[in-house]
């Protein structure tokens, strides 16, 4: 069975012909997990600037993204707002580099990932296709193949706006080493399309 997605492409709802060859790559972080596995570790801090071999995991994220194309950041940040801004304005390498731009973006009554991204949907920043990750996200995955099959695939369809990755992991491996929810994913295999995504499956459904 697969894990999470450790990052899906989506398309703007406003995007015209022509203009995605105009517009930067555009990536969205979302800086809280709106869970509280961490407790209470993430009570004082948030999990995008928890250390993994002394660096903040937010860090790892930018690095993924930079070595994929992306261009322009735009990071969601909800609980401990000011302590993820601070460290991204004085602190992150990635606010300096040329052609690589990070904001940030604050709500703190936002309970969901899915009200992050209506917000985010209000405020028209996002042009075009797009990368969604988690702000803690260590990964080395070439983005470039998903990018490139997502567009093909709203080519011939316009309603398919998110492409998810993902990667095969055993029920041993995700318990011992991510310490994942049960996650139930069925798939099409001929379309490769989602038919059924549940992270919290019934008492007695396979993973």
């Amino acid at each position: 069975p697969p894990s999470k997605a450790a990052a899906g492409v989506g398309g703007a709802s406003r995007a015209k012909s022509g203009e995605e060859a105009k517009v930067p790559l555009q990536a969205v972080i979302l800086a809280d997990s709106f869970a509280q596995r961490f407790r209470p570790i993430t009570l004082e801090r948030p999990k995008v600037l928890v250390p993994l071999v002394n660096v903040p995991m937010i860090e790892y994220t930018l690095e993924f993204l930079a070595s994929n194309g992306v261009e322009e950041v735009f990071v969601f940040c909800c609980a401990h707002a000011k302590q993820i801004t601070d460290y991204l304005e004085h602190h992150s390498a990635w606010a300096q580099v040329p052609g690589f731009a990070v904001h940030t973006i604050v709500s703190t009554a936002c309970i969901s990932a899915g009200e992050a991204l209506r917000l985010i949907d209000q405020r028209h920043i996002v042009r075009s296709d797009f990368i969604l990750v988690s702000g803690d996200t260590v990964a080395n995955m070439d983005l470039r193949r998903a990018l490139d099959a997502h567009r093909e695939r709203r080519k011939a369809e316009k309603l398919a706006i998110l492409t998810m990755s993902f990667k095969p992991l055993t029920q041993q491996q995700r318990e011992e080493h991510l310490g994942e929810c049960n996650l139930v994913v069925a798939l099409d295999p001929t379309i490769n399309r989602v038919l059924h995504y549940d992270e919290h499956p019934s008492p007695g459904v396979t993973r």
